[in-house]
């Protein structure tokens, strides 16, 4: 990974940040967003509540942690690849440990510690294994009962599986050639940067009061509604023109950092929350009934949507299990094969680690989903 302190030309960041200028695409989801906040009627009275809901209950927790993460990060200027590199016996724990930590930072950190020499392949397996990515901070926001389940067993499986493969698997699959950078600095801070903190500090109170079952109508004489949408459209803006993909430069700024990965996962809890609830109220799909109805082959298709790259899909599943659609097997299956966002920088950095530790990480996946489903089947629905 790139060193913080490192000195980095200016002229590369600028040309890096001018890559993001032009994203059609994403110009267009944003517009259309927009479009749904602004309709009348029904549909953007539902629109505008999703929109608020997804950011007081999911993009200001993610933004804290992230804060957090990444300010005590910088603060104690703190090398884990290095650290993990010289904790030998204790690679695959910390590794998995890593993974566990919501978001795909933890595990980002162990494949470039693995391509770059450090590491063992088990390690990175153990990461993969453990982390469920973005979807992560959706479960803790939304039931927290869950995740404190949820990870802790991927936690335990990452470790067992990471060391098996250290005992059993002799292939090295690390890539010729040392370390890379593969994620584009930003820079200096931005306007957009503090506007979109200034907007999570409320959402953060709102949604702390939710989980307190404590009604907050206003803040600041402002109705929570005008700064959700504030805050989800400043988040918007940023990811609209975002030169990085997923992860941001470690050289960069915590609220920058903050603000262009909350945006990044913002984005796919939006959709994952408008899906639902739009199929429910305007296709009049019971997804709970379908879903039911194939119920045990769910585990087996949330482990296959766990090969999909990104945190989207996964989110998408997470959101499936919050409203009762999908049983808390299933959940887990996708959970532990699934390598969210780290997935992308694993295939760059080591495409065949990144192979085979997905396919490696889908064996524990099946066999403690179906050990649920089988033996538990009303566990956490």
């Amino acid at each position: 990974m790139h060193n913080p302190n490192a000195n980095t030309a200016p002229l590369p960041v600028v040309a890096l940040s001018r890559l993001g200028q032009y994203r059609p695409r994403r110009i267009m989801l944003a517009l259309v967003l927009l479009a749904l906040a602004l309709a009348p009627g029904e549909l953007g009275e539902l629109t505008r509540g999703l929109m608020q809901d997804a950011f007081v209950q999911v993009s200001a927790f993610v933004a804290a942690t992230l804060l957090l993460f990444y300010g005590l990060e910088k603060l104690f200027r703190f090398d884990l690849g290095i650290a993990i590199g010289k904790a030998r016996g204790m690679q695959v724990p910390i590794a998995a440990l890593l993974g566990a930590t919501p978001g795909c930072g933890g595990a980002v950190v162990v494949v470039a510690a693995y391509a770059s020499g450090k590491v063992s392949f088990g390690a990175v397996v153990a990461t993969l294994t453990a982390t469920m990515g973005d979807a992560a901070f959706l479960l803790l926001a939304t039931r927290p009962d869950a995740a404190l389940i949820l990870l802790p067993t991927q936690f335990v499986a990452g470790i067992l599986t990471g060391w098996l493969i250290d005992r059993f698997v002799v292939t090295d699959y690390r890539p010729k050639g040392g370390d890379c950078e593969i994620v584009p600095r930003i820079g200096a801070l931005r306007m957009r940067d503090w506007a979109y903190l200034a907007a999570a500090i409320p959402g953060l109170v709102v949604g702390v009061g939710q989980i307190a079952q404590i009604e907050v109508t206003q803040i600041l004489g402002l109705p929570v509604l005008w700064i959700a949408l504030a805050g989800t459209f400043i988040g918007l803006s940023i990811w609209t023109v975002s030169p990085v993909t997923a992860m941001t430069n470690a050289a960069d700024r915590p609220v920058t950092r903050m603000a262009e990965e909350t945006s990044f996962i913002s984005v796919w809890v939006i959709i994952a929350y408008l899906s639902y609830d739009y199929a429910a109220a305007y296709a009049g799909l019971d997804l709970k009934a379908l879903f039911a109805s194939v119920a045990p082959i769910l585990p087996l298709v949330g482990a296959a949507i766990g090969f999909i790259p990104g945190c989207g899909p996964q989110v998408l599943v997470a959101t499936l299990y919050i409203n009762g659609a999908i049983p808390f097997s299933a959940l887990a299956a996708n959970a532990i094969s699934n390598d969210g966002d780290a997935l992308f920088p694993a295939i760059a950095l080591a495409p065949k680690a990144a192979v085979m530790a997905t396919a490696f990480s889908v064996i524990p996946a099946i066999i403690i989903a179906y050990g649920l489903y089988l033996f538990a089947p009303g566990f956490l629905n």
